[in-house]
């Protein structure tokens, strides 16, 4: 045997691995890893636009009245025996395709109001089903299954449909999934916490005081109430106070406010041509959105006085913190309660 044809190990010699090659190695990586997730997301999606075709048929073709209440269970034997192999055709399987396809026929074909997302970026991705929503639908109409969709895992699917008790809800989740990564044990635990009743249940002036778009987006990051029960108070406690123990305790603080969100300063201070100097409580940034989020803390209720020094720091924010590229600077009043009246006045 010659020694060309001798077995051995394939080993590091013979290359010099400089920051040139370092980098394109790297850089050949992440195209693979991104390939990959491009490939899994393909599989995912045809494979999920096969389920709604399956769960249209059916609602389409009124199969339960035309075959008899066993069809669907029929059609999963049916499957089943052909493609022994394959998972997807259990009954529970097939009867989860049907109630992901009428949870939407219904939302849409009912008039159910969507009020959360069709102004926003991600909105406007959920393609036909929101060209649908916008143009109407006939009782005898049919959905294509949005391209969004194919973002997301089948069970989140089935557990988001399972859970949400308006179209408005499950599009909350989705875009909540496909934005941040959620697993399913994350949406669970978002879901049983009712994430959609509090976020975006705070009370704001963002509607009029914001374009339609960047409205809805401002909305996404509050929520009402915000927990607080990581700090320890003492009975009586003010302003400064509060403002320390959130501090102090920052991480818990920003795991309450909502993942995405950076901290960036206490009690900057606003220094105006004139001589006076003002201190916005805490200031943040939030990332996902690019914007600033100016906080005031208060011991007491709401009074309407709040507002107009809270609009000073976020004018202030938008005029001298806000880069190219940022969106709409935003303020948060958190206090001990509120008059839901007194606040949108």
């Amino acid at each position: 045997m010659s020694k060309k044809e001798t077995p051995s190990f394939v080993s590091r010699n013979g290359i010099i691995a400089d920051k040139e090659y370092v980098k394109w190695i790297a850089d050949v990586k992440q195209r693979f890893r991104n390939s990959q997730i491009k490939a899994s997301i393909r599989v995912n999606t045809t494979m999920l636009e096969f389920y709604w075709s399956v769960g249209r048929d059916l609602v389409r073709m009124r199969a339960e009245q035309k075959w008899g209440a066993g069809v669907v269970k029929q059609f999963a034997l049916d499957m089943r025996e052909s493609f022994p192999n394959e998972k997807g055709f259990s009954y529970s399987n097939v009867k989860d395709m049907k109630r992901w396809y009428l949870f939407y026929y219904n939302g849409i074909t009912k008039g159910q109001q969507v009020t959360g997302f069709l102004g926003t970026e991600k909105g406007q991705r959920l393609g036909g089903l929101m060209k649908s929503l916008e143009t109407g639908h006939q009782l005898g109409d049919e959905l294509d299954m949005p391209q969004l969709f194919g973002q997301i895992p089948w069970t989140h699917h089935t557990y988001i449909v399972s859970k949400s008790k308006s179209l408005d809800e499950a599009l909350f989740y989705i875009n909540k999934v496909v934005s941040e990564g959620w697993s399913r044990s994350m949406l669970e635990d978002k879901m049983a916490n009712c994430l959609y009743d509090t976020q975006g249940a705070a009370i704001t002036n963002f509607d009029t005081a914001l374009p339609a778009p960047q409205s809805q987006l401002a909305k996404e990051i509050l929520k009402d109430p915000y927990n607080f029960e990581f700090l320890t108070m003492k009975t009586k406690y003010d302003e400064h106070d509060l403002e320390e123990a959130l501090v102090e305790n920052v991480t818990q603080f920003l795991l309450e406010l909502g993942r995405g969100f950076s901290y960036v300063g206490r009690q900057m201070e606003l220094q105006m041509p004139g001589g006076q100097s003002f201190f916005p409580d805490l200031v943040f940034y939030y990332i996902p959105q690019h914007r600033y989020v100016v906080i005031e803390l208060k011991a007491v209720r709401y009074i309407p006085e709040f507002a107009g020094k809270l609009n000073f720091y976020v004018t202030a924010a938008d005029k001298l913190l806000r880069g190219e590229g940022d969106n709409p600077s935003v303020g948060l009043i958190i206090c001990k309660s509120t008059d839901k009246t007194i606040v949108e006045w």
